[in-house]
């Protein structure tokens, strides 16, 4: 068996282990080698899709089309639902693009994710990943639609989503119905940006500072408990789904994008093995890539 075949198998075992199903997509930036399990799966990407929304807006900035810095003024209400951000915040606030998407990736706020949707527009995220050669890579609804789907389909009751028959029958969870992508597209998406194919220069530098911001570390991150290795990522949430995509550097100069989409059997939403499956499958995988 070979190496590869073998971590695989690892990573298989360890989604079982953990009670949930799982996709994997690994690959080294700079030679091109890869590992996968179910790397051309279609999934929901909850809000991994913010990796588009924000390179959109990176992209369309060094084109001269968008001016990053423009600001944008918040009303107090009508923001999407959330736990944090602009989501959680009650008065009305004035930020530029790129701030916004700073809180977009940072801590996921929906209401910042959102104003991207709004200034940039689905079709021209949808044209910039298509340019990208990300076929199956597709936005269908802002935030607050997606998230509008599943108050609608679970009959305005949150304590439904602990009902596996209501989750089932979720459109937010369905990847031909919501937003969606493939585990090897997102990579190919990362190792775009690692690599200044996406948009070049300072605009590149500055997307990859701003990825590097994500306060979470209980997923991929924790596969990589050191110091020195840097890990730069965007999460996604919806129930049963427990997602994430990133970039893990070394110090030695290894970069490997990584993407991790789960679907756990429970509907509990504390998890806390599926949250840390993410970030060992991940290891798996990058440990094999540097063998």
């Amino acid at each position: 068996m070979t190496a590869h075949a073998a971590a695989r198998r690892r990573i298989t075992a360890a989604f079982a282990d953990a009670g949930v199903t799982g996709q994997l997509h690994a690959v080294d930036i700079d030679t091109g080698t890869a590992l996968g399990v179910g790397s051309d799966t279609l999934v929901p990407t909850a809000s991994v899709h913010k990796l588009c929304l924000v390179t959109t807006l990176y992209r369309q900035s060094s084109l001269g089309l968008v001016d990053p810095t423009r600001p944008v003024d918040i009303p107090a209400g009508n923001r999407a639902p959330g736990a944090t951000g602009l989501s959680a915040m009650r008065d009305a606030a004035r930020l530029s693009l790129r701030d916004l998407a700073s809180l977009a990736v940072a801590v996921s706020d929906n209401t910042a994710a959102d104003l991207l949707w709004d200034a940039l527009g689905l079709d021209t995220v949808n044209a910039t990943m298509t340019g990208l050669g990300l076929t199956r890579t597709h936005a269908v609804q802002t935030m607050r639609e997606l998230l509008a789907t599943v108050r609608e389909d679970a009959a305005g009751e949150p304590t439904a989503l602990t009902d596996p028959a209501v989750v089932a029958r979720l459109r937010a969870l369905d990847p031909t119905r919501t937003n969606r992508s493939t585990p090897r597209e997102i990579t190919a998406l990362l190792t775009a940006v690692w690599r200044d194919e996406a948009c070049p220069g300072e605009y590149g530098e500055e997307l990859r500072a701003l990825l590097g911001l994500q306060a979470w570390s209980h997923r991929l991150a924790a596969g990589f408990p050191f110091d020195d290795v840097r890990v730069s990522g965007k999460t996604g949430s919806l129930p049963t789904l427990r997602h994430e995509a990133g970039v893990v550097e070394y110090p030695d100069g290894g970069r490997y994008a990584v993407a991790v989409f789960t679907r756990a059997a429970s509907t509990d939403v504390t998890l806390p093995a599926a949250d840390a499956v993410i970030g060992g499958a991940a290891r798996i995988a990058v440990d094999a890539l540097r063998a």
